[in-house]
């Protein structure tokens, strides 16, 4: 087997499934091209933004991508390329677009308000509440994984203070996207110049920032980097998504794009022997494929993580219903994508050959062998596994601002009430400010295991979300009079993966306690497993319950319906 095989069986498979399923979905649930969004409907400059399709597929690909479907696909290898590419292909098409898909239609047609708001409307506000809590605790799980893989690509010098140039270069390179995001928030909103302008703009400054980055690294130690990610995300969750969400998304998801353009070509130049075998065994190092394979793949198959975004904030920025199609199962079936490049890119390298090459963390992997491969047509291997490492960081960087965002906004909306008078716990919890800090607080603590540690409780409380958010959805569609059958499979084949690999992940933590091994880290993860897993079932439970409910025949239909 080779590289280029396996990505054309990918293009084939995924760009079939857009013009085929994903077309077939826009038909069945009625989109209409003519009906106003809630991004016109309720504009208000902060959150509720209309902006071109191109503008929010960047922001929507650039949020949901993160580093997820790199490091879970090259995690997974440990049980064959076969495995890993079924569950990527059969995962994203009929589970993860369809989530994406369905999350951001229901909010559009429930005036942009989130999944906790949908879940409130149709099954009741003890979900709702329950849902928030689990929400909140499984984005303190996001941001920390992230934020440690961030700071990570940032650390500048190594445990015996020699200086790291591609992580330097990365560092300065991102400082300078923000500042170049800050200035491109202000063009896209005040100057209303038409999108090519735009583009034009947005890759002259892509390009500056790269450059001057690459000429002027930044040697920082990578706790100091894990204060700086903290500080700026706590900026990026209060500003109003003009200011630096949405034009950072937008920068970054051309450099997104062109590494993954740049990665297609260097398969199929560099053409690589997959050395890696197409199955290894149903038990490795401990875990067993069922159900830790489905869940180390979150991003690149099916994640909750997409929903929160879908429904947080993409669809707040649609223009048209129209463009919910691209933005959402467009975007879900390139991250896909990404996510079989990461599986040739790990199966590249032949048995130790990575680690004695220095490349240890999934994203050196990845950015290594891709450096490989474009190296085999004359390109330089440094330079490429510094940009490579750049879009990695990217990734994890622009998923942060939105996962922060949905933390708090989840936290203030538990607290939030419908009473005139609210009480003084209420109006100190509803405080942006206060929500930013008591998420940020508890995420930092949790940073310092590092993600290696958290991903598989991330991975597992990943896949319980995405459970929640197609129950909900699919008690929205049965209330609208629309075809559920399509999440049914997902939903219930969903329930067995995450309720099994938390149950697996919450007795492995118990048995390093009784070893005496119990840390901060892992006393915090053990709390937490044990959290989500109640807070799950009580919201599994709630949303079955609702959708196998007996209609009443009187019971009227939705108007976001028609």
């Amino acid at each position: 087997m080779n590289g280029v095989t396996l990505m054309a069986i990918a293009i084939i498979v995924l760009g079939g499934a857009y013009l085929t399923y994903g077309r077939w979905l826009e038909k069945t649930w009625h989109i209409n091209k003519e009906r106003k969004t809630p991004a016109y409907e309720l504009e208000d400059g902060v959150d509720y933004v209309p902006a071109d399709s191109n503008i929010v597929f960047g922001h929507q690909f650039a949020s949901i991508a993160g580093a997820g479907p790199i490091n879970g696909p090259i995690q997974a290898a440990m049980f064959g390329w076969f495995p890993v590419l079924l569950w990527i292909l059969v995962g994203g098409i009929f589970f993860g677009a369809v989530q994406d898909y369905v999350s951001m239609y229901a909010s559009v047609r429930n005036k942009g308000k989130t999944i906790g708001y949908i879940i409130e409307k149709y099954i009741g506000k003890l979900g709702k509440k329950l849902f928030l809590v689990f929400c909140w605790l499984f984005c303190i799980l996001v941001i920390a994984a992230f934020a440690d893989i961030v700071a990570a690509t940032f650390d500048g010098l190594t445990d015996a203070g020699e200086n790291i140039v591609a992580n330097g270069s990365v560092a300065t390179t991102s400082l300078i996207f923000i500042i170049e995001a800050i200035v491109l928030g202000f063009v896209l909103k005040n100057l209303k110049l038409n999108k090519w302008a735009n583009t034009a703009i947005a890759l002259v400054l892509l390009v500056a920032g790269i450059y001057i980055g690459l000429l002027n690294p930044i040697f920082i130690d990578g706790s100091s980097w894990h204060l700086f990610v903290f500080i700026y995300i706590g900026i990026a969750t209060i500003v109003p998504v003009w200011v630096l969400l949405q034009p950072r998304d937008y920068l970054n998801s051309y450099l997104l794009v062109a590494m993954i353009l740049a990665a297609v070509v260097g398969v199929f130049v560099a053409n690589p022997t997959i050395n890696l075998e197409s199955f290894t065994a149903f038990n490795v190092n401990g875990l067993n494929m069922f159900p830790f394979l489905f869940v180390t793949i979150a991003c690149g198959a099916i994640s909750g993580f997409h929903s929160l975004v879908s429904s947080g904030t993409s669809s707040k920025q649609i223009k048209n219903e129209k463009h919910m199609l691209p933005v959402s199962y467009g975007s879900m079936l390139l991250e896909c994508l990404l996510a079989v490049i990461a599986l040739i890119a790990v199966a590249s390298f032949a048995s130790g050959e990575a680690a004695t090459s220095g490349l240890v963390t999934p994203s050196q992997i990845f950015a290594g062998a891709v450096a490989n491969f474009l190296s085999s047509i004359g390109l330089p291997y440094a330079i490429i596994f510094t940009l490579i490492n750049l879009a990695v960081s990217a990734f994890a960087l622009t998923s942060l601002d939105s996962v922060a965002r949905v933390a708090r906004l989840s936290f203030q909306e538990f607290f939030a009430t419908e009473e005139e008078e609210k009480s003084a716990v209420a109006n100190i919890c509803t405080n942006k400010y206060v929500a930013t800090i008591a998420t940020l607080g508890l995420a930092y603590l949790l940073a310092k295991v590092g993600y290696a540690a958290i991903w598989p409780l991330f991975g597992a409380s990943n896949q319980l979300l995405a459970v929640i958010a197609l129950l909900a959805c699919a008690v929205y569609l049965k209330n609208a009079r629309k075809k559920t059958f399509m999440l049914v499979i997902p939903i219930f084949s969903m329930i067995l993966i995450t309720f099994s690999a938390l149950l697996q992940t919450i007795f492995n933590l118990g048995v390093s306690f009784m070893a005496g091994e119990a840390t901060v880290g892992t006393i915090l993860q053990f709390v937490f497993g044990i959290l989500i897993f109640g807070l799950g079932v009580c919201v599994t439970f709630e949303g079955l319950k609702k959708y196998y409910a007996k209609n009443q025949d009187d019971e009227p239909i939705t108007t976001e319906a028609f």
